[in-house]
């Protein structure tokens, strides 16, 4: 069976409630400048993304207590987390860019993971999506669980750097990990190269840096895979 070879573009949870409110901008902590700047990239992105005619895809965050598993609930109340993107609410919006006429939007109800948005899934399968580019907030939880599931089920990732930003861990450690356990290349949406599936049996997955990520099979590689499973 051949591999699917087409691309998304997926714009993952730029949402309100999570870069543009002031509750929002409070609790991230780092400086607001980054989260206006992966809203900036991600525009642009979308924009890249349509003039290529690779397809874009939305994914929502909808965060109402009806949602909420058991587990969920406790951690807010122990925690003190109020929910967040309630259905409706100004909150829940996009920030900065809408899906145009025909791009698909899908829906998380109070999880992290793009694949368990009813249809996601099934929507690649059927568009022969073999490669996911990556925008959105934030890079340590919802975009790496989409990461790591999309890793998983074969297909290959690529992170827009510009386009994205942490919230619990430093930036640069995220997308070292990424890049160590997924292969996940990551670039910026004016390299050309990442609006394209990588081609098997190259020299590795390029890092931030100029250098690559040795390829499974190598000594280099299997050093790589050590350090990563540490």
């Amino acid at each position: 069976m051949t591999a699917p070879t087409g691309t998304a573009l997926v714009v993952v949870d730029l949402q309100n409630d999570f870069c543009a409110t002031p509750v929002a901008r409070a609790r991230f902590r780092g400086s607001p400048a980054a989260l206006d700047a992966a809203v900036t990239g991600t525009v642009r992105a979308v924009e890249a993304a349509r003039r290529r005619g690779v397809e874009v895809v939305f994914v929502r965050f909808l965060g109402d207590p009806a949602f909420q598993g058991e587990s969920w609930r406790s951690r807010d109340l122990r925690l003190g987390k109020e929910p967040k993107c309630l259905e409706g609410s100004y909150g829940a919006e996009f920030t900065g860019v809408a899906p145009a006429p025909g791009e698909r939007v899908f829906t998380k109800r109070a999880c992290f993971d793009a694949f368990l948005a009813e249809g996601f899934a099934g929507h690649l399968a059927a568009r022969g999506v073999g490669h996911l580019v990556l925008a959105g907030l934030f890079a340590d939880v919802c975009v790496d669980s989409t990461a790591r599931t999309a890793f998983q089920k074969g297909l290959h990732l690529t992170v827009l750097t510009e386009c994205t930003t942490s919230l619990h861990l430093p930036y640069d450690s995220v997308l070292r990990f990424m890049r160590a356990v997924y292969g996940a290349r990551t670039t910026t949406a004016d390299d050309a190269g990442a609006w394209s599936a990588p081609l098997g049996g190259g020299g590795g997955t390029p890092l931030d840096g100029g250098g690559v990520l040795p390829v499974a099979g190598t000594a280099a590689g299997a050093e790589a895979e050590r350090a990563a499973a540490g």
